[in-house]
């Protein structure tokens, strides 16, 4: 039976490989390997949230789900006054992600971690995430509940979900929670959602 990406600690046969795409101009090569999301390819919902959103400002970022770390790498170097957290429960996607952010010389700034080693007084200034919609609505729900808490005050988080993946009723839950939540805009069959804390 193959591993969901959301296992974490795979045990299944190692396949590296290497995903090749082309961002802001230049040629980007990540290491990536069996059992972590979209193994293969830039996956094209997270390519919607690299090129549909605003670059980030300096300041703490949050990679939520990073799988092997596209994110977290290219906003890292995107924005060179910025520390990120990369955070995912897979440890073979952050080992990867290690790997990724060493090899492009930002190492320095993405701290890997896995969920509960985020210090809990940690708050971020920005989220990206493609999150892990197929865990199911209930453990998505807590996931993002937890994180969008750690939210600075004037913090964004910017989340992309596919339309036939529930997106409207995310952002609709997103509001039930209090959180200002805005469709940012739709692009190929992904809506990029803008979320930001409630009137305090």
């Amino acid at each position: 039976m193959s591993e969901h990406y959301f296992t974490s600690s795979p045990g299944g046969p190692r396949r590296p490989r290497t995903v090749r795409f082309r961002m802001d101009g230049h040629d980007v090569e990540l290491a990536s390997d069996a059992s972590v999301f979209s193994a293969d390819r830039l996956d094209p919902g997270t390519r919607v949230l690299l090129t549909e959103t605003p670059e980030p400002g300096p300041g703490l970022l949050l990679d939520l789900g990073c799988g092997y770390g596209a994110i977290a790498c290219v906003q890292a170097m995107r924005q060179p006054e910025a520390q990120v957290w990369a955070v995912d429960v897979n440890e073979r996607a952050r080992d990867l992600t290690a790997t990724n952010a060493a090899a492009l010389g930002v190492s320095s700034r993405v701290h890997v971690a896995a969920p509960e080693d985020v210090p809990v007084d940690v708050q971020v200034d920005e989220i990206w995430s493609n999150p892990p919609i197929r865990i199911g609505k209930q453990a998505l729900h807590e996931m993002l509940g937890h994180w969008l808490g750690r939210l600075a005050p004037a913090g964004t988080a910017w989340l992309v979900v596919a339309k036939n993946l529930g997106s409207d009723s995310l952002q609709r839950w997103l509001r039930e929670q209090g959180f200002d939540a805005r469709r940012h805009t739709s692009v190929h069959g992904y809506r990029v959602l803008k979320v930001r804390r409630g009137a305090q």
